[in-house]
C-alpha cells in the first residue's frame, strides 16, 4: 500500500491511497471460507457448497468492505501521523468503474486544511465590558418585595387602594378562564377602578376587554392570553373577586436582617440595601459576561484574517448529511456556519497558545460546586463527601452530560482569560441603560 499527497493551495489537498491485493488477500480468502461454512445455498448441504460458488456471489462485496476498511484505517492513520489538521471529513473522489480483480487499486481523497491562524489581543480597539450596578430604584423593588414576602396578610371585606385583589377573570368569547391576583391601579380605565372599589367578595361584575389594563404586559399575566392575543381581545370579561387582603410589610429591623443574613452580620437598613445591591449586581453579572463573550467573538472574527477553503466547505456540506443538498442550499448553509467555523478555529488557538486546557479534577471540582448551587437553590444541604464522589462519578459517565459541563468549563476559563488580556474599556452602567445600549441599539 502507498500513499501519497498533492496539494492544490495552501488550503486545499488530495490524497491518493494505492492499495494492493496483497493487503486485503489473506483475509478476504478467510472471510470467504467462513461463509463457505455457514452458507445455506438450495441444493448443497451446510459447509458442503463449492468455493467456486461462494466466490461468486460474495468476493466482489468482502473485497470491497475490506479495501473501505484499509482506506479508512489508513487515512487517519496518515492525518495523525503527519500532523495535518483538516476542516469537515475527507471526501472521496468518486469512481464507479473499479475492477475488482485487479491487482491494485487507486483511491484519492479531497482535503480541506485547516488555515493558520494567528490571534492578536494586543491592538488599539477596545471591547466594551459592561459593569451593571444596583440603582435605587431597583435597590428598593427588591427591599419592597423582601419586605411583602417576609410581612403578614390581612383578609379584609372592602378594596382599598395598595390592598391585593385575587379575582378569577372569565370570558368565553375570547377563551379566558383564569384566577389571577391584581392591584387596582392595574387597570387603566377610572370606571373599572370605581367598580372595583365598590366590589366585594363574591360579587360579578362585566367589563370591557379592549385597554383594560395599562399595560400589555400585565393582560397577558392576568388573562393568561399571549402577547399576540392582547391586541385582538374584543367583548366583555367577567371579574368575580374571591379573595381581598392587605398586606402588611415586614419592618426593618434586626429581626428581618437575621432571617435574611447570618445573624449579626448586618445591623442598619444602609447595610442591609448594601447586601441587597451586591445580591442583584451578582445576578446581573451573568448577563454582561454573557454580553461580553458575545462582543469579544465578534471583536475576533473580525480583526482576525484567514482564509477558509469555501469551496470545498460547501461541497463537504452538501454531501455530509443524511440527504445530500443542493448546491444552492449548501452555499445558504455555509453563509450560515461560516462565522462560527471561524470563530471555532480562533478559540482553539487561543486555548493552545494559553495551555487552557480542562483538567479532570477542575472538572470534578466544577461539577461539585454546580451540585452545591442547584442544592441551594430547593433549599436543600449540600451532600456530603462521599454521597457528592457518587453523584459527580454518574454524571461524568454520562457522555452528553460530560461534555456539557466541559464546555461550561472552558467558557468560564476563555472569560477570564478574555478579561484578563483582551483591550477592555470598562463602562459602569445601571441595568436600564445596559438594555438600551447593549440589545436595544443592536
Amino acid at each position: 500500500m502507498n500513499i501519497s499527497r498533492r496539494d492544490s493551495d495552501s488550503l486545499n489537498s488530495v490524497v491518493t491511497i494505492t492499495v494492493e491485493r496483497k493487503d486485503f488477500a489473506t483475509k478476504v480468502e478467510d472471510l470467504l471460507k467462513n461463509y463457505q461454512k455457514t452458507a445455506s445455498i438450495p441444493g448443497f448441504r451446510k459447509g458442503y457448497v463449492p468455493i467456486g460458488m461462494i466466490k461468486k456471489q460474495y468476493e466482489k462485496s468482502v473485497i470491497a468492505d475490506e479495501v473501505n476498511k484499509i482506506l479508512q484505517e489508513s487515512l487517519d492513520k496518515y492525518l495523525k501521523d503527519q500532523k495535518i489538521a483538516i476542516l469537515g471529513n475527507p471526501l472521496p473522489k468518486m469512481n464507479n468503474d473499479i475492477d475488482w480483480k485487479s491487482e491494485s487499486f487507486n483511491f484519492s481523497f479531497e482535503l480541506g486544511l485547516s488555515p493558520k491562524v494567528e490571534v492578536d489581543l494586543k491592538t488599539r480597539k477596545k471591547i466594551i465590558q459592561y459593569q451593571i450596578y444596583a440603582d435605587e430604584k431597583m435597590i428598593n423593588d427588591q427591599l419592597s418585595n423582601i419586605q411583602k414576602q417576609y410581612g403578614k396578610i390581612v383578609s379584609k371585606k372592602v378594596v382599598k387602594k395598595g390592598y391585593e385583589i385575587t379575582a378569577s377573570f372569565e370570558s368565553k368569547e375570547n377563551e379566558i378562564k383564569t384566577t389571577s391576583t391584581f392591584d387596582v391601579d392595574d387597570f387603566n380605565d377610572k370606571k373599572v377602578k370605581d367598580l372595583i372599589y365598590k366590589s366585594k367578595p363574591g360579587e360579578l361584575i362585566q367589563v370591557k376587554l379592549k385597554n383594560l389594563f395599562k399595560e400589555s404586559e400585565k393582560a397577558t399575566r392576568l388573562l393568561g392570553v399571549s402577547k399576540d392575543t392582547v391586541s385582538n381581545l374584543s367583548g366583555e370579561v367577567s371579574i368575580e373577586i374571591k379573595e381581598i387582603n392587605e398586606r402588611i410589610l415586614a419592618s426593618l429591623n434586626q429581626e428581618l436582617f437575621d432571617k435574611i443574613h447570618n445573624p449579626g452580620t448586618v445591623k442598619s437598613e444602609k447595610e442591609f440595601k448594601l447586601k441587597i445591591a451586591e445580591g442583584i449586581e451578582k445576578q446581573l453579572e451573568q448577563q454582561s459576561d454573557q454580553k461580553f463573550l458575545t462582543d469579544v467573538t465578534e471583536f475576533l472574527i473580525k480583526n482576525t484574517k484567514f482564509k477558509l477553503p469555501k469551496k470545498f466547505l460547501i461541497k463537504w456540506m452538501q454531501n455530509s448529511g443524511k440527504e445530500p443538498l443542493t448546491l444552492e442550499k449548501a452555499e445558504e448553509e455555509y453563509e450560515k456556519s461560516e462565522k462560527g467555523i471561524r470563530y471555532q478555529l480562533i478559540e482553539g488557538k487561543v486555548i493552545s497558545d494559553n495551555n487552557l486546557q480542562v483538567k479532570i479534577e477542575e472538572l470534578k471540582a466544577f461539577a461539585k460546586d454546580m451540585i452545591k448551587v442547584q442544592m441551594a437553590q430547593y433549599g436543600q444541604p449540600a451532600p456530603g463527601e462521599e454521597e457528592m464522589e457518587g453523584i459527580v462519578k454518574r454524571i461524568m459517565s454520562n457522555k452528553e452530560e460530560g461534555q456539557r459541563l466541559q464546555e461550561q468549563l472552558m467558557s468560564k476559563k476563555l472569560l477570564k482569560f478574555y478579561k484578563e488580556n483582551a483591550p477592555l474599556k470598562l463602562r459602569k452602567i445601571n441595568f436600564e441603560g445596559f438594555v438600551k445600549e447593549a440589545y436595544v441599539k443592536a
